[in-house]
This record gives C-alpha cells, sequence and structure tokens, in this order.
C-alpha cells in the first residue's frame, strides 16, 4: 500500500492570441494519493510485478496564465498574470497503475531486521484521469524510482499438533531460511543384477508422421507382402526398425510395429473394422493424405479388403497436445499433430474391458530386462530447497575417504542409482553432504549419514509390469482404465508381494507443473488398486505412488520423437514378488 503527496503540475503548448501576443498557462495540480496493489512474482527470483487502482483526492488546482506583449508593439506595457483556481475539477479520481519491480536483498535471509532496495517503474495510463468535467484532458504518467523497504520477521513455531495440513507445510517451506532445510535420505537394497520383467505393454493407436511428409516414416516397421505368413505378434520384438534410437529398445520395437500388429489382427478377425483420422494443420485434404497412406499399406501388404478401412482428415487432432496459453516448446507440441490416430468398435481390437472408438489398442505383453530397476535408487530429499537454494549438490564420502560428487540440481528430490555408487563393493558406509547456494551466495551444508547393501534376490524373480497411458496435461485416465485396473492388475497381484506405482510426464511444458502432475497420475491409480485389494481381501507387503515427473534420467523413453513422447506420459505399475 502507497500514500502519498502527488504533484501532477503542467504546462501547455504556447498559444498566440488574436493580438499577436504569446499566451502561456501553467497548472498546478496535486493530490493525495492511496494506492493498494497486488504484487506478483511469476519467476524463481526477485523479479516481480504489480497493479492495482489509484485513488486521489484533490488538494490544490491552481493555475497561472501569462499573456505576453505584442512583439510589433515594444512600447506596449506588461500584462499582469492572471492567478486563480480551475474550475468545474473533480475532487476525487479513481483509476490505475501497473508496474514492476526488482527486490535487492541488503541483509542475510538469517537476519532479524530485512533491508530490501527495489528499483521500480510504473504506468499510470489516461484511464480515468480525466481532471475535468468540461473538457478531454487527461494525464498519463510514467513513474521510476528506488524504494528503500525495512521490517522484522520472526521464525514461525512448529505447531503443536502432530496432524498439520499441507496448507500449514506449504506456509512453513515458504518462509524457510537456508538453515532450516531438512536433508534425509532414503537408501533401499541394491538389486545388483538385470531383473526379468514380464510387461504387458500398451499400445498406442497413434502413428506420427514427418512434418511435409505423407510417407510412413521409417523407423515404422514395413513388411514386404512375402513377410506377412510369418509374423507373429507374440514375437514382434524380434523384427527391429531400421533407425531405432533411444532407451527402451524392447519396448520400442513392440510399438513401431503397431500398423504390422493391426494388420495381423485384422486378418484373423474378418469382422473387425478400423476407421483411420488423419491430422494436419496444413489442411484437412493433407490429414486424410496420410491417412490413405497407413490405409494403402493394410490393404497392399495384408490383404485387408478396403471396405472394412475408412479415413477422413482434419486440421487438428481430436485429442491435442497444443496448450493455448503457452507459447514454449512449440516445435513438440506441432510435430505431435501431425499424425493418424486408429479408430475402431470392434472389442477384440481393443483395450480389456473397453468399448468405444478412443480406447486404446490391446497391449502386447513381452519379455523386458531393466539394468537399473528404479526401485533399487537411492532418494534424496532437501525439504525446503525449492526456496531456500538456488541450487544444490552432493558430496559423497566413504569409509576411505573417497569422494564422489554430484550435481548441481534444482527441486527437492533426486533419484540417483545406488549402484553406481557402491561401484563393485557389496555394501559401504557413507557421510553424504548436501551442499546448497542461497540466492545471496552463501553456502550451506546439512549432512546424513547413509548405509547401502547389495540385495541377493533369487535368480527366478521376475517382476510383473502394467502401464496406464495419459493424454497431454491430464491425469484423469482412471475413468477408461478402472476396469482394467481392477478386473486384469489386481488379480495378478500376488499375496504379500510389493506394489510400486511410478508416474512420468514428457519435457513439454514447466518442470514443477510435470511433478505435481506425475505424482497426481500416480496417485489416481493407487487408490484404485487399494479399493481392489481391499475388495479382493489381498494383503500386499508394501504399495507407494511416486512421481518422477520429467527427470530425462529416469523417463523410460528419450523424447527426440513424438511417440516417445507420448510414452513418457505413462504411469507404471511394478509388481515385486514375495521373494
Amino acid at each position: 500500500l502507497q500514500i502519498g503527496y502527488d504533484t501532477r503540475n503542467g504546462k501547455f503548448n504556447q498559444e498566440i492570441t488574436p493580438c499577436n501576443c504569446p499566451a502561456d498557462l501553467s497548472t498546478n495540480l496535486s493530490y493525495i494519493t492511496v494506492e493498494p496493489s497486488l504484487r506478483f512474482a511469476p519467476f524463481k527470483n526477485n523479479f516481480y510485478f504489480y497493479g492495482g487502482p489509484r485513488i486521489a483526492f484533490n488538494i490544490n488546482k491552481s493555475f497561472t496564465y501569462k499573456l505576453g506583449k505584442n512583439p510589433a508593439i515594444p512600447d506596449q506595457l506588461p500584462n499582469p498574470d492572471v492567478t486563480g483556481d480551475l474550475s468545474n475539477i473533480y475532487n476525487t479520481i479513481i483509476s490505475m497503475q501497473i508496474g514492476l519491480g526488482y527486490d535487492i536483498p541488503l541483509t542475510s535471509q538469517n537476519k532479524k531486521a530485512q533491508f530490501v532496495l527495489s528499483p521500480f517503474v510504473s504506468i499510470h495510463p489516461y484511464f480515468g484521469q480525466d481532471a475535468r468535467s468540461i473538457e478531454t484532458w487527461n494525464i498519463t504518467t510514467l513513474r521510476a524510482g528506488i524504494a528503500l523497504k525495512f521490517g522484522f520477521g520472526r521464525k514461525k513455531m512448529e505447531p503443536s499438533s502432530d496432524t498439520k495440513s499441507d496448507q500449514d507445510k506449504k506456509d512453513k517451506i515458504e518462509q524457510i531460511a537456508p538453515n532450516d532445510v531438512i536433508f534425509s535420505i532414503n537408501s533401499p537394497l541394491i538389486v545388483p543384477d538385470k531383473l526379468k520383467v514380464r510387461e504387458i505393454f500398451p499400445l498406442r493407436n497413434y502413428i506420427f508422421f514427418d512434418e511435409g511428409s505423407t510417407k510412413i516414416p521409417e523407423r515404422y516397421v514395413l513388411l514386404r507382402k512375402d513377410q506377412v505368413k510369418d509374423f507373429k505378434e507374440n514375437q514382434v520384438e524380434l523384427i527391429a526398425p531400421k533407425n531405432l534410437s533411444g532407451r527402451s529398445d524392447r519396448q520400442m520395437i513392440v510399438y513401431y510395429n503397431v500398423l504390422n500388429i493391426l494388420g495381423d489382427r485384422m486378418v484373423k478377425n474378418p469382422s473387425t473394422t478400423a476407421n483411420l483420422v488423419g491430422s494436419s494443420e496444413n489442411n484437412a485434404e493433407n490429414g486424410k493424405s496420410i491417412a490413405a497412406s497407413v490405409k494403402q499399406y493394410l490393404v497392399t501388404i495384408f490383404g485387408i479388403n478396403a471396405t472394412r478401412i475408412t479415413t477422413e482428415g482434419i486440421v487438428n487432432p481430436k485429442i491435442s497436445s497444443e496448450n493455448p496459453n503457452s507459447k514454449t516448446d512449440k516445435m513438440l507440441r506441432k510435430d505431435e499433430g501431425h499424425r493418424v490416430s486408429i479408430e475402431s468398435n470392434s472389442p477384440v481390437l481393443l483395450l480389456e474391458y473397453n468399448t468405444g472408438k478412443d480406447v486404446p489398442l490391446k497391449p502386447i505383453e513381452i519379455t523386458a530386462v531393466e539394468e537399473t530397476p528404479i526401485e533399487s535408487f537411492v532418494t534424496f530429499n532437501v525439504e525446503g530447497a525449492d526456496k531456500a537454494f538456488t541450487s544444490w549438490s552432493l558430496e559423497i564420502a566413504d569409509e576411505y575417504k573417497k569422494i564422489q560428487y554430484f550435481g548441481p540440481y534444482g527441486g527437492e528430490t533426486i533419484r540417483h542409482p545406488g549402484k553406481t555408487i557402491l561401484g563393485k563393493r557389496p555394501s559401504g558406509k557413507y557421510n553424504v553432504t548436501m551442499i546448497g547456494n542461497t540466492k545471496n551466495g552463501e553456502i550451506v551444508k546439512k549432512e546424513a549419514l547413509m548405509n547401502l547393501e547389495l540385495s541377493v534376490p533369487s535368480k527366478n524373480v521376475e517382476i510383473a509390469r502394467f502401464s496406464i497411458l495419459y493424454e497431454f496435461n491430464n491425469s484423469e485416465a482412471i475413468l477408461m482404465y478402472e476396469k482394467y485396473l481392477l478386473e486384469v492388475v489386481v488379480p495378478r497381484i500376488p499375496e504379500g508381494s510389493s506394489v510400486l506405482i511410478h508416474g512420468y510426464t514428457d519435457i513439454i511444458g514447466d518442470s514443477e507443473i510435470n511433478l505435481n502432475l506425475s505424482q497426481a497420475r500416480a496417485n489416481d491409480v493407487m487408490n484404485i488398486l487399494l479399493k481392489g485389494l481391499t475388495k479382493s481381501g489381498k494383503k500386499v507387503t508394501k504399495i507407494e505412488a511416486i512421481g518422477l515427473g520429467e527427470d530425462n534420467n529416469l523417463s523410460p523413453f528419450s523424447n527426440k520423437y513424438p511417440e516417445e513422447r507420448y510414452y513418457n506420459r505413462i504411469v507404471r505399475i511394478d509388481v515385486i514378488p514375495k521373494n
């Protein structure tokens, strides 16, 4: 809130009267102003915007009128100045102000007394700033300056109650001082060997095309006609595409065979039909052209009757990755709109217990091998780091004083493979130092002890994995998948097993929003599974939901191609047997 004395004095342009005399007019307007404003800081720094109303009470409205001499009559007597008060002046005016500023702290955040220097600039536009009621005379003001702010604070005490609301915790973090951050470590048993994963892999019903092309990209597996008789859906991972890149190769091999899987299923089920919807931002005709390319492949290579496949073209996909409020990652979003969607009302082609043309295709069961299972990652938590630090890093020293360095990191939580810390050792004791860098350039250190140990799993351990696919910026695929989770996944969870649920996102959008989105997705899945387990009377050793956001080190797939980003919008459910 600003209250002040605001002068709005000014001079008008000189005019020449009929007697050829120069006339000057100056005004002496001044106000007492009351300016409440709302401050908004959209970035993680000290830059801010502000805006609000301006209420002005007039306290001076005088003027001075000067009439000069005619230059052609040098002996003319000077005219006396005319002074007085302007008539019809508004006593009160209500207008607005908008501005921006930057806070420069002059004292440490740990000090009780705080001093902040804030350079700012604001504009008071002409809206509502008519000085008089009888003519058009308004004033626009540009204001610039430096404000010195000072005050006293106190640390917020912990509530005495054992139960604190989420808002209480949020308020504490927002006021946290660098030395008050909480550093903790969760170190599970480390799985030393590759784990066998029996995965029910979902099939995304989209084929993505390169921009400006109507040809099916080479990264998709395209068979010759003589190869169709040897194609087997349960051995699809043996047929690799030409240009496979990125991680999770086996899963991507399956996805890039999606046209062959569709063709094989339609051949084996002659009553099935499909509709191919091509979308292209160029025009609907271009969208229909790429749909026709897919139809031609299915008809020519698999010999499917052309009447069983219909095509249509649209400008934008029915379910889009576009966000009208965001201009970031525009090329990635555009990349995802040039595609063909496979629609069908034939249940034999679709995800179990679902009907309707928007339902994904029936998944495939494959066997994968996971090098470093995420359930054996070490978790480092720095509660309050978002508010207290610009970045933080880790210094990990073993009992022999050998030091490893990791970071820098942002956010509050990171996960790291425990095996890379242990190396070839079966176990180890470590002193971990978290080093935080504050906005003022100070260094804050926190220490914690960590024990790491390799587990010795049974040789025949096999994890069962299920996955739930989500659309862009969405955390509610549950309506479609609830029956699948209850009637397919829950029956396949053995008594006494552990269920680990991990949510992921692609790299489009804000990383913090993506982290929250991935956690919301994982929580949705966990709540459905808990309901099913309770109803069936099954007991599990552990069920845990973790959102991993867009972390490029942990995401299942890379983000180079649109199909990889779509497969990163996923929740994975790992069912680990009791042994």
